[in-house]
């Protein structure tokens, strides 16, 4: 039987990626015309790495950083979400393995400055690694944002 890959496998497993593709049939309709870059993990966790303390980032910011890389029209909004979710979760193995210099997965949020609910923890461990940080959470049933997310970018 084939061992299952760990998070931190899964994060190194570039499986022919990055790949910058012509937005072709029912995508065009969704997303327009250009080119789409598919990110490789790595890329994304190297995005998500960048990130310094007390900042913050969207998974839309690292959808633009990696098409520029890339010089394609966007990134991948599917796989570009994954990937930072296989991150986050490389990170928390990580810690749990002893490395100290971990992905700040808790930097990264969805979009209007949401809390991704599917990061390790859900979202009031991710809150907690914020407030820690200084940042302050709007809570609206159940999203919670970031209170003015934007002035902390970059």
């Amino acid at each position: 039987m084939k061992k299952k890959k760990n998070w931190r496998e899964k994060l190194h497993d570039s499986k022919d990626l990055p790949k910058v593709i012509k937005v072709e049939g029912k995508m065009s309709k969704k997303w327009g015309e250009g080119t789409v870059v598919i990110p490789a993990p790595i890329e994304v966790d190297e995005v998500m790495r960048s990130v310094r303390k007390g900042r913050l980032i969207t998974i839309n910011e690292i959808r633009a950083v990696l098409a520029k890389k890339h010089r394609a029209t966007f990134g991948c909004p599917i796989t570009t979400g994954i990937f930072a979710w296989i991150a986050a979760h490389a990170a928390v193995e990580g810690r749990a393995a002893g490395e100290k210099k971990i992905t700040p997965y808790w930097r990264t949020l969805k979009a209007g400055g949401e809390i991704n609910s599917k990061y390790p923890g859900g979202v009031e461990a991710v809150a907690k690694l914020l407030i820690q940080e200084g940042h302050a959470l709007v809570v609206k049933g159940k999203r919670w944002t970031v209170k003015d997310f934007a002035e902390s970018r970059g």
